[in-house]
C-alpha cells in the first residue's frame, strides 16, 4: 500500500466463521467524550512507570525503585509513555475480544481513542511523544490457519494520522522487494528523529529485524532472528530477543546489537524472556520476568537484579 494511499480512518473486519474471530479497527476522536478519572498530576522526569499487578499504572522514583509505589493511573493491559504522551492498550470484553489504544496526556487523561481488533500485545511511544505504536494479536487471517497473527499500527500525534495495520509497507528482504501474504510486524521502537524506526517482521517461517522510514513509508530487513527490538536512549544500540532454542523451555535470550558495528552481545539474563525489553538508562535494560520487572547490564556483564515487584510494561521517564 503506497503511503499516499493510506487513509486517516481505517476500518477492517474479520468475519467469524468456524474458529475465526471478528473485530474491527477504526480511528475515533474522543476529546469531548473523554472519561474523567483520577490520575497523577503529571508524568514527570525522574519516575519509573509501570503496569502494576492489579492492572493500573503506577510509579516509583527512578533512583529508588524498591521504595514506596503510587498506583493511581488508568487500567491498562500494556502501557508506554514519552514526551508527555502515553498509550494505554485496553482489552474490551464481548462476544469477540477487541481492544482500544487510548492516547493520554501528561495527566494520564484520555484525549483520543483508537478501536482495534485483537488482544493487546506491545506498545511504544517515542521519546518526544510524537510517534505511538501498538501491536495486537488477531485471528482469522486466511494464511494463519487458525493461529494468531499480528496487526501493528503507528500514530503520528502531531498530524493525527494513523495506520492501524502496517503489513503493506513496502519491504525489502535480501536486497529485493518482498511480496507475501504472511507478512506480520510487531514490536516497533522509534529513533530520536521520529522518522526512523525498528521492528520485527515475520514471513516464510522466519523473523527479521527491519529498519523503517516513516516519511518514505518503506522498510528493509537488516538482520535475521531478532524480535521485539528496543532502541537505547542514545540511539546507538538495540536490545532484542533472539530465538536460541526450538523447544518451549527458554526459547529466547536477550541480546544487545551495536548498530554501528552490527556486533551482538548476549546479556547475562539466560531465562526465556518473552517481552519487549526497555532501557532503564544507557547502561541497563529492564524487562518483565514472571510477575516482576528485572534489570541487567547492557554490556553482557553483571547479573539480573529484581527492579520492581508485581509489575510489567516498565518505562523510565527522563
Amino acid at each position: 500500500m503506497r503511503r499516499a494511499g493510506r487513509t486517516a480512518v481505517l476500518v477492517a473486519a474479520v468475519v467469524l466463521l468456524g474458529g475465526g474471530a471478528t473485530g474491527y479497527a477504526a480511528l475515533t476522536d474522543r476529546r469531548e467524550a473523554a472519561p474523567v478519572r483520577e490520575a497523577p498530576a503529571a508524568v514527570r522526569p525522574g519516575w519509573l512507570m509501570f503496569r502494576a499487578a492489579e492492572g493500573r499504572v503506577g510509579r516509583v522514583p527512578l533512583g529508588h525503585p524498591s521504595g514506596p509505589r503510587v498506583v493511581d493511573g488508568p487500567r491498562c493491559d500494556r502501557f508506554s509513555t514519552g514526551g508527555g504522551v502515553s498509550v494505554c492498550l485496553v482489552s474490551r470484553p464481548g462476544p469477540v475480544t477487541t481492544a482500544e489504544a487510548m492516547i493520554l496526556d501528561r495527566s494520564l487523561r484520555e484525549t483520543r481513542g483508537i478501536e482495534l481488533a485483537g488482544i493487546p500485545n506491545r506498545a511504544r511511544v517515542s521519546a518526544s511523544g510524537r510517534m505511538v505504536s501498538w501491536t495486537v494479536f488477531v485471528t482469522g487471517e486466511s494464511y494463519s490457519r487458525g493461529r494468531f497473527s499480528t496487526w501493528t499500527g503507528i500514530l503520528d500525534t502531531r498530524t493525527g494520522y494513523a495506520v492501524t495495520n502496517m503489513e503493506d509497507i513496502p519491504l525489502t528482504l535480501g536486497g529485493r522487494r518482498h511480496h507475501a501474504p504472511d507478512v506480520n510486524y510487531w514490536g516497533v521502537t522509534f529513533a530520536p528523529d521520529d522518522n526512523r524506526f525498528y521492528a520485527t517482521v515475520a514471513t516464510g517461517g522466519k523473523t527479521y529485524l527491519v529498519e523503517g522510514d516513516y516519511t518514505g513509508w518503506r522498510a528493509r530487513a537488516i538482520r535475521e532472528n531478532a524480535e521485539c527490538p528496543s532502541l537505547s536512549p542514545d540511539g546507538a544500540r538495540l536490545v532484542f530477543k533472539k530465538r536460541v532454542s526450538a523447544g518451549s523451555d527458554r526459547p529466547w535470550r536477550l541480546y544487545v546489537l551495536d548498530l554501528a558495528s552490527m556486533r551482538e552481545t548476549p546479556l547475562a539474563e539466560t531465562a526465556g524472556i518473552d517481552d519487549q525489553a526497555a532501557w532503564l538508562d544507557d547502561r541497563t535494560v529492564m524487562y518483565a520476568k514472571g510477575h516482576d520487572v528485572w534489570s541487567v547490564p547492557a554490556d553482557g556483564g553483571g547479573s539480573p537484579a529484581l527492579l520492581v515487584r508485581d509489575a510489567s510494561s516498565p518505562v523510565a521517564v527522563r
